[in-house]
């Protein structure tokens, strides 16, 4: 893999991980993404990847580690700023979200060498990652995101266009309460469940 890109918000109270509210404050879901993030590109960084880029929306904070280029998202939807981080690859690539902080190295390690694309299934119907072996905006232009169907319609795009897609595993995205603790339960040693667990010891049930 030569690139792989994290597309991600700042963690700012009130802009990122709003269903976690509540049972969480906007600070404590704030505090979640940002555990989130750095466990995401924590694990990025220990990848052989010979490129790595954070798209961002919003100003890098300390929770940035070094070896990231920093681009800014673009405006638009969804699919529009997905495409726009692709259009910033030249060859293979791997783009992945900031929601799946249960992520390993291995699972981020793919070869696309025997396949013209890969695609990692969420549990809530979207996609966590999605992989091209050269690089096509177009691919994400207009497909519906964030509904239940969006993984579903994502592949047969790839497909449509003629690609081979590998499935990669699936994995839980953390929307809600419940998929917070779910995600902490899988990868109970991160930065991740370690604030959930501060924000859960101060927060009512």
């Amino acid at each position: 893999m030569t690139t792989l890109l994290v597309i991600a918000k700042e963690p700012v109270p009130g802009r990122v991980k709003t269903r976690l509210t509540p049972p969480f404050t906007p600070r404590q879901a704030a505090l979640l993404a940002e555990a989130a993030l750095a466990d995401t590109l924590h694990t990025v960084a220990a990848t052989p990847a010979t490129r790595r880029v954070l798209v961002l929306d919003g100003t890098p904070g300390d929770w940035l580690p070094p070896g990231f280029e920093v681009l800014p998202q673009c405006a638009g939807g969804l699919d529009e700023r997905l495409a726009d981080a692709f259009a910033h690859c030249h060859g293979p690539a791997l783009l992945i979200g900031m929601d799946t902080p249960q992520v390993t190295p291995d699972l981020l390690t793919v070869d696309l060498t025997d396949c013209d694309a890969c695609l990692g299934p969420a549990e809530d119907g979207g996609f966590w990652a999605l992989g091209l072996a050269t690089p096509d905006p177009a691919l994400l232009r207009g497909v519906p995101m964030s509904t239940p169907v969006t993984g579903a319609v994502q592949r047969e795009r790839l497909l449509a266009a003629g690609l081979r897609v590998r499935e990669l595993p699936r994995l839980r995205d953390i929307d809600t309460a419940a998929d917070a603790h779910a995600v902490a339960a899988l990868a109970p040693r991160g930065r991740f469940a370690a604030r959930l667990a501060d924000c859960t010891s101060v927060t009512p049930r």
